[in-house]
C-alpha cells in the first residue's frame, strides 16, 4: 500500500460512468421503471452507493477513505447526444450511462470508489433484466474526470482513449 501519511489533505472529487447496451423491450422496463425486480434505476443507484463504500474491500491495496459524497446519475446515450449536438439520435441498441460522482477531503484520491460505483450500478441493471436480455454489454467504464490531489485536474476528452 502507498504511504501517504506525508500527503496534504485536500478536497478530492471524481467521475466515473460505466454504459450498458440492452434491447429495446429491456430499455423500456428501466424507463417505466416495472421490471419484474422492481424499480431499476432506484436499485442501481443504492447498489452504485454501496459500491463506494466497499471499494477498499474489493480493489487490494485501495487505501479506505471518508466518503463525504455520493451522487449517481442515470441518461440514455441518445440523450445525451441530443444535448450536445441539439439533435436527437437514437442509439441502437439502447445504452444506458451510468454516471458516480464521489467527493472526499483526503490524502488520496476517489477516482476508485467513482469507478467501483459506476461498475456496479451497471451491473445491477443487468441483474435485474436479464431474464429480459441476457446478451446486454457492459463498457466503456471509465474516469470521466477528478479534480484535487498532486496531480491537479483531469478531464476526458469526448472520443479519448488516453
Amino acid at each position: 500500500m502507498v504511504d501517504v501519511s506525508a500527503k496534504s489533505v485536500t478536497k478530492r472529487i471524481a467521475t466515473a460512468s460505466s454504459r450498458i447496451s440492452m434491447n429495446a423491450q429491456a430499455a423500456e422496463l428501466v424507463r417505466q421503471g416495472t421490471s419484474r425486480k422492481g424499480d431499476v434505476l432506484a436499485v442501481a443507484r443504492l447498489a452504485a452507493i454501496a459500491a463506494t463504500k466497499w471499494t477498499p474491500h474489493l480493489i487490494p491495496l485501495c487505501h479506505a477513505i471518508p466518503i463525504e459524497s455520493a451522487e449517481v446519475d442515470f441518461e440514455w446515450a441518445d440523450e445525451q447526444t441530443a444535448k450536445e449536438t441539439e439533435s436527437p439520435q437514437p442509439t441502437s441498441p439502447p445504452q444506458l450511462i451510468c454516471r458516480v460522482t464521489c467527493a472526499t477531503s483526503g490524502k488520496t484520491g476517489i477516482e476508485m470508489e467513482a469507478l467501483t460505483g459506476a461498475s456496479v450500478a451497471a451491473l445491477t441493471v443487468y441483474d435485474m433484466l436479464k431474464s429480459v436480455d441476457r446478451a446486454m454489454q457492459i463498457g466503456p467504464t471509465q474516469l470521466e474526470g477528478k479534480e484535487g490531489g498532486q496531480s491537479g485536474t483531469f478531464v476526458r476528452n469526448p472520443g479519448s482513449h488516453s
